[in-house]
């Protein structure tokens, strides 16, 4: 599949509001349906989700109750069931260096949050149910 690269976006998110809520609604206000982005800041009161690939299902791998700095943080857009969907990987680390990845799920509290996000455009991926995987995939 061809694409070509639409839009970009860069700015920085309010304190204390969810992350993924937060590029959730930022992707839907500009109706951005296929695109990638990356983001990088802190953030407090993170709970990560890990694809149990037996069971088939996601589940809450960790809660974190303290403040991270955000070390990586990306993903991708595209739609689920007609909608606008952000898939987000992010790995955080504590003042020890000590590092926490997985699935970024809602409730992910931002102290700062700086996005890049780049639309892309010629086509639109649809995630569908994968039966292998259990996923909803391109």
């Amino acid at each position: 599949m061809q694409i070509n690269q639409g839009r970009m976006f860069i700015g920085r998110f309010k304190t204390n509001l969810d992350l993924l809520v937060s590029l959730t609604e930022l992707c839907k206000k500009e109706d951005i349906k296929l695109g990638v982005f990356s983001v990088v800041g802190a953030l407090r009161n993170v709970k990560l989700g890990y694809y149990n690939q037996d069971t088939k299902q996601y589940v809450e791998c960790i809660n974190l109750d303290k403040k991270l700095e955000i070390t990586s943080c990306a993903g991708n857009i595209s739609l689920l069931n007609s909608d606008i969907f952000v898939h987000a990987h992010v790995t955080l680390a504590d003042h020890q260096g000590q590092c926490y990845g997985g699935h970024l799920v809602n409730g992910a509290r931002i102290f700062a949050a700086e996005y890049y996000i780049r639309e892309l455009v010629g086509a639109e991926l649809e995630r569908k149910h994968d039966p292998d995987t259990g996923l909803s995939l391109w």
